[in-house]
């Protein structure tokens, strides 16, 4: 055993793109089309639980019956033809957030993939997200130079299965030629967390607004982010070594903690 690979899931742990990107492109796709209803925070840390932006949308209208006005007749005609062409208008907003930098990295990210690829490890991306709604991150959160340094990228439409299923994982193993005892997982949410455990990779969770009351039991270490020497982070489940930020050393110790012991004799 020992880290070949460092797999990051991206909204929530890349970047806040739950809180600050998609609920305010949502929001504005909704005033858009004349809708009354708004997503709030609250309502929607709920929805983040389902895995998909239009599984979200399409469980909002069936469970929650909003008013949806003149939009109700095409509802009632295709709900997943609506759904999409919510989904599409929501994504166009969401790109122009990302284009007028109102989404950066979270502390710690661009580090961690310098110090992996000064290492020799390589670097996954893995997210329940389309390609076409990934490639802003990609590109204005992100930037080209360390999005070239991704060697694999796993992403939702790929699987028949999204997080919280193992499915997205093994692929980008099996794409990367590595093991899940050589990998860490990095993810914000408790559906990201039962992936990568479900697919046998000891994952590290970084919460965020929207998850820190999520159940991280299962997750080999839980922090505030992955922090920065001038910035530390806060530890919140689990022991790291080493400063109180996360390194390629930290995470090599994360994955020596998560190996099975072996049973001692009666």
């Amino acid at each position: 055993m020992s880290l070949r690979a460092v797999l990051f899931d991206v909204d929530g742990t890349l970047a806040d793109t739950e809180s600050l990107g998609h609920r305010p492109a949502y929001n504005r796709a909704f005033r858009k089309l004349g809708l009354q209803m708004r997503w709030g925070p609250k309502l929607y840390r709920r929805l983040l639980k389902l895995p998909g932006g239009r599984e979200r949308l399409k469980y909002y209208v069936q469970h929650y019956r909003p008013d949806l006005g003149a939009q109700q007749a095409e509802v009632d005609a295709d709900i997943d033809a609506w759904v999409a062409k919510v989904h599409e208008l929501k994504s166009k907003y969401f790109r122009r957030r990302m284009r007028h930098g109102k989404v950066p990295l979270r502390p710690g990210v661009a580090r961690v993939m310098r110090e992996a690829r000064r290492e020799g490890l390589k670097l996954a991306i893995v997210t329940n997200a389309s390609l076409k709604t990934l490639r802003p991150v990609l590109r204005y959160c992100m930037g080209p130079e360390l999005a070239a340094e991704v060697d694999v990228i796993a992403s939702g439409e790929e699987v028949a299965h999204k997080k919280p299923a193992p499915d997205l994982y093994r692929l980008a193993m099996r794409r990367l030629d590595v093991k899940a005892c050589d990998c860490v997982a990095l993810e914000d949410s408790e559906m990201g967390m039962k992936a990568a455990v479900a697919a046998g990779v000891a994952a590290v969770v970084t919460v965020n607004s929207d998850t820190v009351e999520q159940d991280f039991e299962r997750a080999s270490l839980v922090m505030s982010s992955l922090g920065e020497p001038g910035a530390p982070a806060r530890v919140l489940r689990g022991q790291l070594p080493g400063p109180q930020w996360v390194t390629i050393g930290a995470l090599r110790g994360v994955l020596e903690q998560s190996k099975p012991r072996p049973a001692r004799a009666a």
